[in-house]
C-alpha cells in the first residue's frame, strides 16, 4: 500500500475509533478530560505517522498502539488518580472534617452514552479507580484482555512483548482488583429507574422519611474534591441536615448522558440572587432495590459542559 492510498482511507477512517479510544484511554487515566486530550494526541500522531503506516497491521491495533505510549506518556511520574474512600476510612459528618485537597488528582467521570450500559462495570467508578493502582503495562495488558477482550498475542504484539509477560502481568493485576470492591451495578429496569424518580423527588423536597425507604442503611457517600466520605444513612442524614443544610431546595435536572454508565443529575442550590446556581454532578448507583452510594463531583465548571447541563436555572 503507498504512502497516498494510506493516507486517502486512513483519514478517512480515523475517527471510527474515537469514542473507543475514549474509553481506552479513561480507563486508563481516570479522567475524562485527559482521556480526551489523549485522544486527540493519537489522532494528531496518527495523522502525522500515516505516510510510515503501511498495512502491515490493521488500523485499530495501530491506533490503540499509539494512544497506550500516549498514556504511558501521561503517567509518567505522575501520582495515581484516587477516590476519596482510597485514601483513608469514613469520618463524622462534621464540618470540621470537610477538607479540600488540592495535592490530590482525583478520578472523575466519563459522560457516556446509554448503548454503553454494557460496559458499566468496567467503566465503574470504583474499578476505574482500582485500575490506577496498577502499574501502566499491567494497566493496559488487563483493560485490553479482560474488558476489550483481546487475545494475548494481539496484546503482546502491542505492547512490544511476549505471551508470558501478558499472562504474568494478568495474574498480577487481577489479584490486585481481587480486593477491590468492583462488582457490577444493578441493572437499570423499570424498577430502578421508578426507585430513582422517587429519589429526585426526595431529595428535591428533602423528605427524611422517604429518603430513608430509598437509601441502604450502610450507603457511601463522598464529595471529591473533599477528602471526606460518609458510611451509614444515618452519618448522611445527619450531613445533608447539618453542615449541607444548603441543599435544601436543590433542583435536580438529568445530565444528557450517563455517567460511566450510571445515572447522572445536576444538581443545582438556590441562589441568593434569584434562580438556581450549580453546586454538583450527582452521580447514583443502586443494590439490591435501594441507592447504595452517591457520588458528589463539585467541579461543576469542568463537569457541567460535559454533561450538557446548563450553567444555572431559573
Amino acid at each position: 500500500m503507498n504512502a497516498v492510498a494510506t493516507a486517502a482511507v486512513a483519514a478517512s477512517d480515523l475517527e471510527q475509533y474515537r469514542r473507543e479510544l475514549t474509553g481506552y484511554c479513561y480507563r486508563m487515566l481516570g479522567s475524562a478530560v485527559d482521556a480526551e486530550d489523549a485522544v486527540q494526541e493519537t489522532m494528531l500522531r496518527a495523522w502525522r505517522s500515516l505516510d510510515r503506516f503501511e498495512g502491515r497491521s490493521a488500523l485499530k491495533s495501530w491506533l490503540y498502539r499509539i494512544a497506550t505510549n500516549v498514556c504511558f506518556d501521561s503517567l509518567n511520574g505522575r501520582e495515581k488518580r484516587a477516590r476519596p474512600m482510597d485514601l483513608g476510612g469514613p469520618q463524622e459528618p462534621i464540618l470540621e472534617n470537610l477538607a479540600e485537597l488540592p495535592e490530590v488528582t482525583w478520578i472523575t467521570p466519563l459522560p457516556t452514552p446509554e448503548e454503553a450500559a454494557e460496559q458499566r462495570e468496567s467503566l465503574r467508578l470504583a474499578f476505574v479507580a482500582a485500575l490506577q493502582h496498577l502499574p501502566p503495562k499491567q494497566r493496559a495488558a488487563l483493560i485490553l484482555c479482560e474488558v476489550l477482550r483481546w487475545q494475548a498475542t494481539e496484546a503482546a504484539e502491542l505492547l512490544e512483548t511476549s505471551v508470558a509477560s501478558v499472562n504474568s502481568a494478568l495474574q498480577r493485576a487481577r489479584a490486585t482488583l481481587a480486593t477491590a470492591d468492583v462488582g457490577a451495578p444493578a441493572e437499570l429496569d423499570a424498577d430502578a429507574r421508578a426507585l430513582l424518580e422517587r429519589y429526585v423527588a426526595a431529595f428535591e423536597s428533602y423528605d427524611i422519611d422517604r429518603l430513608t425507604e430509598l437509601l441502604h442503611e450502610d450507603a457511601i457517600q463522598s464529595m471529591p474534591p473533599y477528602s471526606l466520605w460518609l458510611r451509614g444513612r444515618d452519618d448522611i442524614f445527619t450531613w445533608w441536615f447539618g453542615p449541607g443544610i444548603g441543599c435544601k431546595g436543590s433542583k435536580m435536572l438529568p445530565a444528557q448522558k450517563s455517567a460511566n454508565g450510571l445515572p447522572a443529575w445536576g444538581q443545582y442550590k438556590p441562589s441568593p440572587d434569584g434562580g438556581y446556581e450549580p453546586w454538583a454532578l450527582q452521580v447514583v448507583e443502586i443494590s439490591d432495590g435501594r441507592i447504595a452510594e452517591l457520588t458528589f463531583f463539585l467541579d461543576t465548571k469542568t463537569l457541567f459542559p460535559l454533561f450538557g447541563l446548563p450553567e444555572r436555572i431559573a
